[in-house]
């Protein structure tokens, strides 16, 4: 759901406002970032202290598909 969550707010979103949006941890969403980097769904942008988190292209079609997949479910 974080990237469903990513693609809906666009770009320049930051791990506290995405794990609000999802109801997990700030810490949870760390770590699923982690993962999602590695796996080239994310890029963080640091811009001084902060962290932005962006889609790749990958990441966008990925997203795009699970909104498809929540969409038929509901």
């Amino acid at each position: 759901m974080i990237l469903v969550a990513l693609k809906k707010g666009g770009r320049n979103r930051y791990g506290s406002i995405l794990a609000k949006e999802v109801d997990c941890t700030y810490s949870h969403a760390v770590k699923i970032l982690q993962e999602m980097e590695k796996a080239k769904l994310v890029a963080f942008e640091k811009q001084g202290r902060i962290k932005s988190i962006n889609l790749t292209d990958s990441g966008e079609r990925v997203a795009e598909h699970i909104s498809k997949i929540k969409d038929l479910l509901v």
